[in-house]
C-alpha cells in the first residue's frame, strides 16, 4: 500500500513540476527560467526537481515532450485535408498559446542544439504521410512535402504571430482569422 502510494505521489509531483515549469518555460524561454520559481510554484525543493528531471535542460525537453503529444493528441494530422488540418493548428494556438511560446522559445534557443526524439519522430511521419499523399495523388507535388509542411504550418500560426502594433482593432474577428487560414492553405494545395 506503502509503495503504491509513493507512486501516485510521485506521479503528481511529476505532474506539478511539469504545469509549473511549462509556465515558466513559456514566460521567460530556457536562458531566463528560474528553476527556484518552478520549484517554489510546484511545492517542492531545488532538490526534489533535479533529482526528477536531472537538469534545467532535461526539464525543458520533458515540457516540450509533453506540449508536442498534448498537441498531436489534439490536432492530429491527415496529408489528405491539409485545410482541417491548418484549422485545428489554428484553434489549437489559439486556445494554448503558451504551447506557441514554448516552440518559439525551442526554435529560439536551441536552432542548432540538441535534437529531441518525438520532434524528430512526428516530423517524420509527417512528412511520410505527405510523401505518400502525393505519390497517390491527393495532394499535388507543386512543394517537396518539408516546403509544404512549413507553408502549411507557417499559415496556420500566422495570426498568433502577428506584430501587436496590428491591434485588436485592426485584426478581423476569430472565425474571420480561421477562415483565412483554411481558405489559404486549399488554394495552396489546389495546385496549379
Amino acid at each position: 500500500m506503502y509503495a503504491v502510494r509513493m507512486q501516485r505521489n510521485a506521479a503528481r509531483t511529476r505532474q506539478r513540476i511539469l504545469a509549473a515549469a511549462t509556465d515558466e518555460f513559456a514566460a521567460m524561454g530556457i536562458a531566463g527560467a528560474r528553476v527556484n520559481r518552478i520549484a517554489e510554484v510546484s511545492g517542492c525543493n531545488k532538490a526534489m526537481l533535479y533529482a526528477y528531471f536531472g537538469s534545467k535542460n532535461a526539464l525543458f525537453d520533458a515540457v516540450f515532450s509533453a506540449y508536442v503529444d498534448a498537441y498531436l493528441d489534439e490536432v492530429g494530422f491527415d496529408a489528405s485535408d491539409l485545410p482541417s488540418y491548418a484549422g485545428r493548428v489554428f484553434d489549437y494556438f489559439e486556445e494554448h498559446p503558451d504551447h506557441l511560446r514554448l516552440a518559439t522559445w525551442f526554435r529560439l534557443e536551441r536552432p542548432q542544439g540538441s535534437r529531441l526524439g518525438v520532434v524528430l519522430e512526428v516530423n517524420a511521419d509527417r512528412l511520410a504521410a505527405l510523401t505518400k499523399a502525393q505519390a497517390d495523388g491527393l495532394i499535388p507535388a507543386d512543394f517537396s512535402p518539408i516546403e509544404l509542411l512549413s507553408l502549411v504550418q507557417s499559415i496556420a500560426t500566422s495570426w498568433s504571430t502577428m506584430n501587436p502594433e496590428y491591434g485588436a482593432d485592426l485584426l478581423p474577428g476569430l472565425s474571420r482569422r480561421r477562415k483565412a487560414v483554411v481558405a489559404a492553405v486549399e488554394r495552396l494545395v489546389a495546385g496549379g
